[in-house]
């Protein structure tokens, strides 16, 4: 709808009506050192020949992945998006489609829903799924505080290498609610020690988290690992790549207790790091606790299938004290597009983009390793992400790429490490391989 300005005397009118003098009084208890003292420096009223030429000069100053060939990861990734998905989406009735908490009136959204629970937990091989979270940071740390809530126990222990952010996200949790994390440092070869992390999990542990594949893209040992947490009473939660799951065993099948995961490589472009979807599963035991929004199936009185918000009430999440999480909402559109994802690669697509995706990582990685100068920093197995050590700063060779039209990967320096990180997908090509190779070779 239209944005209507409120006349002058609308504004003395409200203010009024609330006991303020003025539009000052209004924001008294903001800082008057933090206030804007000026007028904002916005462009002129232009027409719309000219802001759309504004707009598009704009975006032309933008390097993307239309334009660049891209080795980015690190928690985004240049996947194919077939054009299926966003006319999908954008129908009118899912783009502009009702609450649903008013389930009468949102059966399509209700279902779509639906429809991706469903996708996930056999995508998992987990029993239940939640409507999605924010994105997969905050569902990693929404399920470690569903296991301290399930387990009355205040700790946490992170097993091997997941990603920076993931961390600061659940330490700023942890700290607001008064846990803690202890996160595992002693590595060995890119992956968690398992001799290390039975040290420091003991009956004081709510749950251990482990990344599968991890933020160096190695493989950690999961079996090892869960053992560890049962036998100390903790709960296993593991945060998966959802295309890994094409080739790699599901987190359910080897035992994990709450599975999470970032759901952008499902159909989700990387729109400059959002919005994406967090995914959020648990098993059968767990389901009364999950947060967030579940859609369950049921009949209506004419013995129709229908739709309907289950399990919590809206009354649940806005009463505090009844709550089982602050997050009440969902990210419907993205998870639609990744139900739409799922639905049109099938189990033999999605196994198809990972493998691919694997082949091709370690084609370029052994090209790479017999340049010299560069080197695998880790021999552990991988999916699509390695870690190369660089015989100048991975700063620089991200920089001379860039002239080649190259996004080289992931600046490890940025988190107090070294080495470049290196992402391959199902749209590299042969060509594009063999000429990053080459390009890297010749740096200077």
């Amino acid at each position: 709808m239209p944005f209507i300005v409120n006349t002058a005397s609308e504004r003395e009118e409200m203010l009024r009506a609330i006991g303020a003098a003025s539009f000052d009084d209004l924001i008294a208890d903001i800082p008057e050192e933090i206030r804007l003292k000026k007028a904002l420096d916005v462009f002129p009223a232009l027409d719309e020949l000219q802001v759309r030429k504004l707009l598009e000069g704009l975006a032309s100053a933008n390097r993307s992945t239309a334009d660049y060939v891209s080795f980015l990861g690190g928690g985004a990734y240049d996947h194919f998006i077939p054009a299926a998905i966003k006319t999908i989406a954008s129908r009118s009735e899912f783009y502009t489609a009702y609450t649903p908490y008013q389930a009468e009136v949102s059966q399509g959204t209700l279902q779509a829903i639906y429809e991706y629970q469903s996708l996930i937990c056999r995508l998992y091989d987990m029993d239940v799924t939640n409507a999605s979270m924010y994105d997969g940071a905050t569902a990693l740390a929404e399920a470690v505080l569903m296991a301290m809530n399930v387990t009355s126990r205040g700790q946490v222990v992170v097993a091997g290498k997941i990603h920076p952010y993931n961390s600061s996200v659940l330490k700023t949790y942890l700290e607001a609610s008064g846990h803690t994390a202890v996160i595992q440092n002693v590595l060995e070869d890119g992956v968690g020690s398992i001799n290390s992390l039975k040290g420091i999990v003991n009956d004081r542990v709510a749950a251990v988290v482990v990344q599968q594949p991890n933020f160096y893209g190695c493989l950690e040992e999961v079996d090892a690992i869960r053992e560890i947490a049962h036998a100390n009473g903790a709960l296993f939660i593991v945060s998966a790549d959802p295309l890994s799951l094409g080739v790699l065993a599901a987190p359910g099948s080897y035992g994990a207790d709450i599975a999470v995961g970032e759901g952008q490589p499902l159909g989700n472009a990387q729109n400059f790091g959002g919005p994406y979807l967090g995914i959020f599963t648990v098993k059968q035991p767990l389901v009364r606790k999950i947060p967030g929004r579940l859609v369950g199936m049921t009949k209506d009185k004419d013995g129709e299938d229908g739709f309907i918000l289950t399990l919590q009430t809206r009354e649940q999440h806005i009463r505090r004290e009844k709550a089982t999480s602050n997050i009440c909402s969902n990210q419907a559109l993205n998870a639609l597009q990744a139900a739409v994802y799922l639905s049109l690669l099938g189990k033999e697509g999605l196994r198809e983009v990972a493998t691919q995706s694997t082949q091709k990582a370690h084609y370029l990685a052994g090209k790479i390793a017999d340049i010299p100068g560069f080197s695998l920093k880790y021999k552990s197995p991988y999916f699509k992400e390695f870690v190369v050590e660089t015989p100048i700063p991975a700063s620089d060779v991200i920089e001379q790429m860039l002239e080649k039209k190259v996004f080289a990967g992931y600046d490890l320096a940025q988190h107090n490490d070294n080495g470049l990180l290196i992402a391959v997908t199902e749209k590299r090509t042969l060509q594009e391989l063999d000429s990053f190779a080459d390009n890297l070779g010749a740096l200077k």
